[in-house]
């Protein structure tokens, strides 16, 4: 059993974060799911979650800090999406993270999980274009901003994300090698580092593996 949290997803409407809503409601959370748009804000709804406007571009540190109140804990899984658009690469992917980060510091909220990406800190191929170096260049700051926030934290890097069909076993560690994941093994994984303390202070690279989820990530936490 774990102890009912609140919890705050910034990006509550992605493709990960939908996978994420049912399992926090269903195992005793309450949800606060942010959006900005009003048809997402009503789906939102509809998954179980208390849906927040907030704009990840448009909105305020306190503004942040508002949508965060009386949380438990904040996941980061928003994204500036596949298009050319390098300029949201900064103002969501990295700009999110920084007002997600001062939010929960100024609403109190220590516990915060963020979904990077694999190998971010290395140096963009050149052959894969100025977009892909900017997203890489905004998760890596983003998490380096994390590490120094002084909470409690912990930093997912998948890998290639697929809406396959969850498998329910993963490979956890500070490396691996490059493969996929599905979106819906990444959601459990979050929720399993949210009811796992252990985790806090730790990031892992992950993708498809063998092992458990919670066990994979146990396992990690334990040979840290």
């Amino acid at each position: 059993m774990t102890t009912s949290q609140r919890i705050a997803i910034v990006g509550g409407h992605g493709k990960v974060a939908r996978h994420l809503i049912p399992i926090l409601t269903g195992r005793g959370h309450t949800v606060v799911a942010t959006a900005r748009s009003e048809d997402h804000l009503i789906a939102l709804a509809r998954l179980g979650a208390q849906p927040v406007r907030l704009d990840i571009e448009n909105s305020t540190e306190a503004d942040f800090a508002a949508a965060f109140e009386r949380c438990d804990a904040v996941v980061f899984t928003a994204g500036g999406g596949p298009d050319g658009n390098i300029e949201r690469k900064r103002t969501v992917d990295l700009g999110g993270s920084l007002k997600s980060i001062a939010g929960a510091q100024a609403a109190g909220v220590k516990r915060l999980v963020q979904v990077s990406a694999w190998r971010v800190d290395d140096a963009p191929d050149p052959a894969n274009g100025e977009v892909w170096a900017a997203y890489v260049a905004a998760k890596s700051e983003a998490d380096a901003a994390l590490r120094e926030s002084g909470l409690d934290w912990t930093i997912l890097r998948p890998g290639g994300l697929t809406d396959d069909a969850p498998t329910g076993r993963i490979i956890v560690a500070p490396e691996v090698s490059r493969g996929t994941i599905t979106r819906a093994d990444v959601a459990h994984a979050i929720a399993d580092c949210l009811d796992q303390p252990a985790t806090i202070g730790h990031q892992w690279e992950l993708m498809e593996g063998e092992t458990p989820v919670l066990r994979a990530l146990q396992a990690a936490a334990e040979q840290s």
